[in-house]
């Protein structure tokens, strides 16, 4: 009942926004001819518009939702009684998160008296609990201090956050054991020439591989709780943890692969330099493509322009997997532009799943993303997936900590997280300034 009303809402919110849309295409439209026969525009036609783009943001923000949602059950598998188990691995990977190649081999009558002994640290600390707890919350004993979250919490954690982070479902996320995820670039060509039957073979140019590292970088939440909760049993701990955690490491990371400087975080693809060169590529640099106007788009009908350059600047190969990427301050500018016909560029999704599309491609949203402003770079277009790689160390880490904070009891959960851009001809970053 419930997907089904889920399905039913989703369905409701396709129906606003085209609805919406229409409303919206007409009271631009009009403030737009008033504009062009010199009349100031009415006030309430203002309104009127700005109320229905409101109106087509809370749909739309709904539908995203659950476009996220679906992608992340891309990536989940379900056990013979139906529940969802993620992809993280599970019992192998959770043991090789702290007792590497050295660890001993863990059953799972071992995971599920961990589990249970990891409930009873949490609420009374490791100082309290019997033999047999602390026997089995051996088994995940960190060497860096902590116990490692069991798989299932940290299953959720990871769904969690994954739903919060928008990044993960564009981009490629590949989990490791190590402190860093190394790879080559091939960006060289070799030489060839012409020649003829008899004439003389020579040596022509080798090309040459390029190596990219990206080290992980430690994440950090610390809710905290009172021991009197702890002790009355008041609430779901695991539950409250990992809601607490996720929210918090869900937002930080999203900032991180958009803006993030890359010293004790991942960088994030808006922070690279602009080509030296108009489409002559470069390592180290995102290309990116002016609107003309600072802050804005140019008026119409060559606001578009730019967004067919940066379409354009894409090599065939990427566009085919392609999104626009963009927070809601500039998806509501792009709404209003049009091409020389008239028509509007930007289109609502028409079916559950589907994303509302500009120049027939999915828009996805990046609050993360600059405000329009001189100089901002609002829009980014390009296949993520190829461009930006998120690299996840195995394992979450829980350290209870019931001094620094008393009457509260502190959870200082780590997790590893790193990223960067490896393909820097795969996306463009659109620039608003003349």
């Amino acid at each position: 009942m419930a997907n089904e009303i889920e399905m039913k809402d989703v369905l409701s919110s396709i129906e606003g926004v085209n609805t919406a849309f229409e409303e919206f295409k007409k009271a631009n439209d009009e403030a737009l001819a008033a504009k062009a026969d010199g009349k100031s525009v009415d006030v309430l036609i203002e309104e009127k518009v700005g109320r229905i783009d409101d109106a087509m943001d809370k749909h739309q923000k709904r539908l995203d939702e659950f476009e996220l949602s679906q992608k992340r059950r891309a990536s989940v598998l379900k056990d013979a009684d139906g529940n969802e188990i993620d992809l993280d691995q599970k019992a192998h990977d959770w043991a090789a998160t702290h007792k590497g190649d050295k660890r001993p081999e863990i059953k799972g009558e071992d995971l599920t008296a961990y589990e249970k002994a990891f409930k009873s640290y949490m609420r009374k600390g490791d100082r309290i609990i019997d033999d047999v707890e602390m026997k089995a919350l051996s088994v995940g004993t960190d060497v860096d201090g902590g116990y490692t979250v069991h798989p299932d919490m940290s299953g959720r954690i990871v769904s969690r956050v994954f739903e919060t982070s928008p990044m993960r479902a564009y981009a490629n996320v590949t989990t490791i054991s190590t402190d860093a995820l190394e790879g080559m670039y091939d960006t060289d060509e070799a030489a060839a020439t012409w020649v003829n039957e008899t004439a003389t073979r020579s040596e022509t140019d080798t090309p040459e591989l390029g190596a990219w590292r990206i080290p992980v970088h430690e994440l950090q939440a610390m809710p905290k709780a009172t021991q009197k909760i702890l002790d009355d049993s008041a609430i779901n701990i695991e539950q409250w943890l990992s809601d607490k955690v996720a929210d918090k490491m869900g937002r930080t990371e999203s900032a991180a692969f958009v803006t993030g400087s890359g010293v004790n975080q991942p960088r994030g693809f808006a922070t690279y330099d602009d080509w030296a060169s108009a489409g002559v590529y470069q390592l180290d640099g995102i290309e990116q493509f002016d609107t003309g106007v600072n802050g804005a788009f140019a008026a119409a009908p060559n606001g578009g322009d730019v967004l067919i350059d940066a379409i354009y600047g894409i090599k065939a190969q990427y566009r085919a997997n392609s999104n626009w990427f963009m927070n809601r301050s500039t998806l509501k500018l792009t709404r209003k532009l049009k091409d020389s016909d008239g028509a509007y560029l930007w289109a609502p999704g028409i079916a559950a799943g589907q994303p509302s599309t500009l120049m027939g491609y999915g828009v996805a949203n990046f609050e993360d993303m600059a405000d329009p402003a001189t100089g901002s770079l609002s829009l980014a277009f390009g296949d993520m997936r190829e461009t930006y790689q998120i690299v996840d160390r195995l394992g979450i880490r829980v350290l209870r900590d019931p001094y620094s904070a008393k009457p509260h009891v502190l959870f200082y959960t780590t997790k590893r997280v790193g990223g960067d851009v490896i393909n820097f001809e795969s996306l463009k970053l659109i620039n608003m300034k003349a």
